[in-house]
């Protein structure tokens, strides 16, 4: 055997070019390393923990068909992790390794080393709609705004479409039918993660949400997108996040659906279908962004005059903002839906993290971290980005005098208090026009409920935040 396929945050075999070049070069073998170490270092979810182990069962089952058996090695780190592939390819074999390229800096030094070392390593874009490095302004330089490059993005779909790999040919048909009615086991010991695991069955694996909830939503849904996708309490989002986030869905494919279904889209911004398109963009535009800066994995502020901010960081807000204490219902019950679910609604997202920063004066890295420690659809780019953009540190961020009123933005998006009643059942009983903020109803009706008050003051807080960024 001369050629090894290494699976990383890409388990699917739609649009998975190093599984469709692996398999023409004639590999028969496939390995996943895992990392625990690592995982740790960067505070991964034990709910995404989870559903990855699931999708390496899919996969595996999967692989079975085009005659590839899926290995299992372990590695602490990604030093480690290098030494673990090329001790296996040593033994097996091995003299090319086909994967998937990983934008972000520790993955990159790692493909490098084992490049260094004199391995042959095939690399391949996958993780984005259009290529890294691709989208650049008259400087030759990344978009630094995000309206130019959507711009940008949209004439290059334009003239060069979306190019996604086929899937693999299957082998042999009859073995096809044989695993289709034999499951897979990966409950032995060498498959087990040495990573803490919560449970993930909530969410369906991605065969069923291809051939699913993606056609449900692009034929049913996304004409209602735009006009649903902010209230918390509707299921107007995709739910696709996590999919992309670990690799099982394919970005390409998603956003070819799209074009298929409605061609118009990518030339229109004002198709209703446009807003979902964008959310697309979104996440291409803080994957380039990483690639043109890789220090962004260090923490470091995309705008280098805040990188020096003295934030004040009270432990007691922090642990209350964690724990859905704050005294403001809107804030509270999102961060009780992350703790409960793994998962928060991006609208709610804002919400949390303006809060954080600019009402606690919290370091947005200690919410970067708590939020890719919970979520099941944690991705570093797309956390990084939203993070910096609600701090205003980062690529096009939001204006730091522009910070939420997280009240009104409860009555906006959540009138009835629909939301809030979910996840905050002490309050069930206040009227909706008090649920969103209940102090003072609560003190005229001390029976009613008993909720924590509020740990700062809006007004205060507000003024406290432009001062100090200015």
């Amino acid at each position: 055997m001369s050629a090894l396929l290494w699976l990383r945050r890409d388990f699917r075999v739609h649009d998975n070019p190093a599984l469709f070049e692996a398999i023409k070069a004639g590999a028969n073998k496939a390995v996943f390393i895992s990392t625990p170490k690592q995982w740790r270092e960067h505070h991964l979810a034990p709910i995404q923990a989870d559903l990855i182990y699931r999708h390496l069962k899919l996969i595996k089952h999967q692989l079975l068909d085009f005659g590839m058996e899926l290995i299992h090695l372990k590695a602490q780190d990604y030093e480690d992790q290098v030494e673990s592939l090329k001790y296996y390819c040593h033994q097996h074999g091995c003299s090319t390794v086909y994967a998937n390229s990983e934008p972000e800096l520790n993955e990159i030094n790692r493909d490098k080393r084992l490049i260094d070392s004199g391995f042959h390593l095939k690399l391949f874009h996958a993780d984005t709609i259009t290529p890294v490095g691709s989208l650049l302004n008259k400087q030759g330089d990344m978009f630094k705004v995000f309206t130019p490059f959507r711009k940008r993005w949209l004439s290059y779909v334009q003239q060069f479409g979306i190019e996604c790999y086929p899937s693999p040919t299957i082998q042999n048909q009859i073995i096809a039918c044989q695993n289709a009615n034999n499951d897979v086991d990966l409950q032995d010991e060498k498959w087990r993660f040495e990573y803490p695991q919560t449970d993930s069955t909530h969410w369906p694996l991605s065969d069923y949400v291809m051939s699913q909830v993606v056609p449900d939503f692009l034929n049913a849904k996304i004409g209602v997108y735009k006009l649903y996708r902010d209230i918390p309490s509707v299921k107007g989002t995709s739910g696709l996040s996590p999919y992309l986030a670990i690799g099982a869905i394919s970005p390409r494919w998603l956003a070819t659906k799209l074009i298929q279904n409605n061609p118009h889209v990518i030339y229109d911004m004002e198709h209703p279908d446009f807003t979902w398109l964008n959310e697309l963009i979104w996440r291409d535009f803080y994957k380039h962004l990483l690639f043109h800066y890789p220090n962004l994995a260090k923490g470091d502020c995309f705008q280098t005059r805040y990188k020096n901010l003295p934030w004040p960081n009270n432990p007691e807000h922090f642990k209350a903002w964690c724990e859905g204490k704050t005294g403001y219902p809107i804030v509270d019950a999102a961060m009780r839906q992350l703790i409960q679910t793994g998962w928060m609604h991006n609208r709610l997202r804002m919400i949390v993290a303006s809060f954080l920063t600019k009402h606690l004066m919290i370091d947005w890295r200690w919410g970067e971290r708590f939020f890719m420690s919970h979520l099941i659809d944690g991705d570093f780019s797309a956390n990084n980005g939203g993070w910096q953009w609600a701090a205003s540190t980062g690529c096009d961020a939001q204006p730091y005098f522009r910070i939420f009123n997280p009240i009104t933005q409860s009555k906006k998006f959540d009138p009835n208090g629909n939301f809030l009643r979910k996840y905050l059942p002490e309050l069930n009983d206040i009227p909706d026009k008090d649920i969103h903020f209940p102090h003072d109803y609560l003190e005229l009706n001390p029976k009613c409920a008993s909720y924590w008050p509020p740990v700062v003051e809006h007004k205060h807080a507000r003024l406290r935040a432009l001062d100090f960024y200015k």
